[in-house]
């Protein structure tokens, strides 16, 4: 049975305890959600009523057991002193100093709601009931002969009453009986109780003051830290908070400071390296581009020329020597110098097209559609609006690099089956979309040959201001989106 007891006490506590675990969790929740002002105030108010609940309550008990107390010990005393004094007016009969005597008594003590005195045979003979006397009281109390006093406590419409009979000389003259009321006592605990009550009303409400300036104290720095952190997080590290006070949150301002001014400095640095290295980045493709104009230019006047002599030499070799096998051989290196005639102009085309300096973005895209359609067989599908007016020169080139540089990733990585590209003005930007219907990839994991080349495209459109988004999945294609402002902010 023990055993058994043990398994159900330990049954019901996990029981109480699994349903405590929402209760609480959910207590948490609101009092964590609301601020440190609030719990603050909420727990200076909540302790000062607590306390001043607590000792009203705890004064008041006191108060009314000790006044009750004192209320018996004054029904006893004046019975008895009472008993005492009316022990001759009883014993001569006089009944008109008995009743003088009651009088007295009830004048000189608020308190005593009703007095009169019984014979030995229970007739009253004095009594201070104006109206008559209620006779229903005699029999609520009765002191036997010789006992020293009997109290007994009784329910009116007005209140309590102790009600004290006290034998004369051992009840063989008769009963003294008072009636002690606790309507003072009741009003006097009444009026401390609210006194008490005031009381602790303005203590709470010195508490409330004191918490809301001690909770200005404290939260104030912390909103403004929270306030210079917000600015901090979205990049700008020049607020700083005032030190309030030489204690903890002071030195978390300090700290802050200093972290502040250290993440400033770090952002200067990384600011100058970023522009060394937009600059450097320039060059190089500004470099890059001059010496593939310089070598695009001289492989056409240079080289283009040369192959052209050359096959206009072979021709008149060939129309000259009447040897066939002469003939034959000459007609072999011309077919030789224009297959290289023909890759030096792709060649040039790829590296620097004249199309692009002369005619501008949209006849060089339309030229390098043709020829990559015509050499990798695959559809594409060309469109663009982008008026009559030119772009500036770097813009039309990083377009074109960008545009080139998507359809050779097509050609060697995509297995697409047709490919779309779109570049159009949009009003103060220049949109370039270039998708394909092939494989796919995972951009986060592409080779590190495709990942280069995202890499130069993005840096291209970087900049000149704008920006390069790659959107991919294995198996659902690839888009690419480029957005360049037409003047660079």
């Amino acid at each position: 049975m023990s055993a058994i007891s043990s398994r159900q006490r330990r049954t019901f506590l996990e029981s109480v305890r699994l349903r405590a675990q929402p209760l609480l969790k959910k207590t948490w929740e609101v009092v964590s959600a609301v601020s440190v002002r609030v719990k603050i105030l909420g727990m200076m108010l909540g302790l000062v009523l607590l306390l001043g609940a607590g000792v009203t309550w705890q004064v008041r008990n006191s108060l009314t057991s000790a006044f009750y107390a004192q209320l018996e010990n004054e029904s006893i005393t004046t019975a008895r002193d009472l008993a005492a004094r009316a022990a001759d007016p009883i014993l001569i009969n006089d009944l008109v100093g008995l009743q003088r005597l009651l009088l007295e008594t009830q004048e000189n003590n608020p308190d005593v709601r009703y007095a009169f005195i019984v014979d030995k045979d229970g007739q009253v003979l004095a009594h201070t009931f104006g109206s008559g006397f209620p006779l229903a009281l005699l029999r609520h109390n009765q002191a036997a002969p010789g006992e020293h006093h009997r109290m007994v406590v009784l329910e009116t419409e007005s209140g309590l009453v102790w009600d004290t009979a006290v034998p004369v000389f051992e009840g063989r003259a008769g009963t003294v009986r008072i009636g002690i009321s606790d309507a003072r006592l009741r009003a006097t605990i009444h009026a401390l109780t609210l006194q008490l009550i005031l009381m602790v009303v303005l203590v709470s409400t010195l508490g409330v003051l004191v918490a809301v300036f001690l909770t200005f104290v404290l939260t104030r720095p912390i909103n403004d830290l929270v306030q210079a952190t917000r600015r901090v997080a979205q990049g700008d590290f020049s607020p700083r908070v005032p030190r309030w006070a030489d204690d903890e949150i002071g030195d978390l301002a300090e700290a802050f400071n200093a972290m502040t001014a250290e993440l400033a400095r770090a952002d200067e640095i990384r600011r100058e390296r970023e522009q060394l290295r937009r600059q450097l980045l320039e060059k190089v493709i500004a470099t890059q581009e001059d010496e593939r104009r310089r070598i695009a230019r001289e492989l056409h006047d240079s080289t283009s020329q040369n192959l052209t002599s050359l096959m206009v030499g072979l021709k008149h070799l060939e129309t000259l020597c009447d040897n066939p096998r002469v003939r034959l051989s000459a007609e072999e290196l011309r077919g030789v110098t224009a297959r290289t005639l023909e890759e030096v102009h792709e060649i040039s085309a790829r590296l620097r097209p004249r199309l692009l300096d002369d005619l501008g973005l949209a006849a060089a895209l339309e030229r390098l559609a043709h020829e990559w359609q015509a050499r990798h067989k695959i559809p594409l599908d060309l469109l663009i609006h982008i008026g009559e007016e030119r772009l500036p020169v770097e813009i039309e080139t990083a377009i074109y690099r960008i545009v080139q540089e998507s359809l050779t990733n097509v050609a060697r990585h995509a297995g697409a089956r047709s490919v779309s590209v779109l570049v159009e003005r949009r009003g103060g930007d220049v949109i370039a979309l270039i998708e394909d219907d092939g494989c796919g990839f995972d951009p986060a994991q592409s080779p590190g040959e495709r990942r280069l080349g995202l890499a130069g495209m993005r840096e291209r459109a970087e900049l000149l201001g704008g920006q390069l988004t790659v959107e991919s999945q294995p198996g659902r294609g690839t888009s690419i989106h480029v957005q360049i402002p037409i003047r660079n902010p």
